[in-house]
């Protein structure tokens, strides 16, 4: 038959990231000492509680499809992450587990732009941010901040770069792949600029906010105008060492929230059942906490309970 791909696909560049791993791995491969700084893989195991867990929903035969927007005991856990850690006051409605917080990120820009939007990334930026938004059909608008400013940008240059097509803005703090994090008062800044602009969505991810060595972490979320216009997105990756488990969540409107759980439903359904469970043994670790309690699904139908 002829070969024929979509235009989509075509069009599609392949992520760096991906490329760039597997280049050192050829060259490992072939003999040579290769420093690996492609992928972001913290340089510790997953911690033994954390693997124990997955091993005890195995052997119990928790193995079976679970809700789509993930577990109840595990979105418990994740609510009361946000509110500890982050003053951000979530519905278990308002949060979705993904297969890593990738797709929590490719969710959103699914569920919220259509072509002809303009979605401002912060830059520099992880990779997959351009192209997600281009498989939306939306266009996205690079905003740059250099060395001097520590790769942050301005409410000066936020203010001048949106349009009346800016529908999202996306960054992560702390940054992947410069390191810098905005502060507390930075992130206020920006969201002053955004008061005017009550319809744009700010997409926020913070997979690196265990991963800090300059203070507190801080939610543009939690800014009170912000609450109901932020997505958060997070997940188990770089923190716990999690990256192969394919571990991600959100929080944000529930009608945002609702839509991301719907694109997830026609994709991949609910990620891996036992990877949950050990999730909930995680933050319960890390909590001093039982989540256990915060409802079960069944082994056997994967429904709620």
């Amino acid at each position: 038959m002829e070969i024929k791909l979509s235009t989509l696909v075509k069009q599609m560049a392949e992520s760096e990231t991906i490329k760039m791993s597997q280049k050192a791995r050829d060259l490992t491969a072939q003999g040579h000492e290769v420093i690996n700084l492609s992928l972001g893989e913290p340089d510790f195991d997953t911690p033994q509680h954390i693997k124990d867990a997955a091993v005890a929903a195995l052997q119990a035969g928790f193995t079976k499809y679970t809700p789509v927007p993930g577990l109840p005991e595990l979105r418990k856990a994740i609510q009361q992450k946000f509110s500890r850690d982050n003053d951000l006051h979530f519905g278990l409605d308002d949060i979705v587990v993904s297969n890593g917080a990738k797709q929590c990120l490719a969710n959103v820009m699914l569920a919220y732009l259509d072509p002809g939007d303009e979605a401002i990334i912060f830059t520099p930026y992880w990779v997959s941010y351009y192209e997600m938004i281009r498989m939306s059909g939306a266009k996205p608008v690079l905003l740059g901040a250099g060395i001097d400013q520590d790769f942050k940008v301005s409410p000066g240059q936020l203010k001048e770069a949106i349009t009346a097509r800016t529908r999202m803005i996306l960054f992560s703090s702390p940054c992947n792949p410069t390191g810098t994090v905005y502060a507390k008062e930075e992130l206020e800044a920006l969201a002053e600029v955004l008061k005017e602009y009550p319809d744009i969505l700010v997409v926020s991810d913070e997979i690196y906010e265990y991963i800090n060595f300059k203070g507190k972490h801080f939610s543009i979320g939690s800014i009170p105008h912000m609450r109901d216009r932020t997505v958060t997105v997070n997940g188990f990756a770089k923190g716990f060492a999690m990256t192969g488990w394919r571990l991600g969540y959100m929080g944000g409107p529930t009608w945002l929230a609702k839509a991301c759980s719907k694109i997830q439903s026609q994709f991949t359904s609910g990620a891996n059942s036992f990877g949950q469970k050990a999730a909930v043994t995680a933050l319960g670790k890390w909590f001093g906490t039982d989540f256990g309690d915060a409802g079960t699904v069944s082994a056997e139908t994967g429904s709620a309970r």
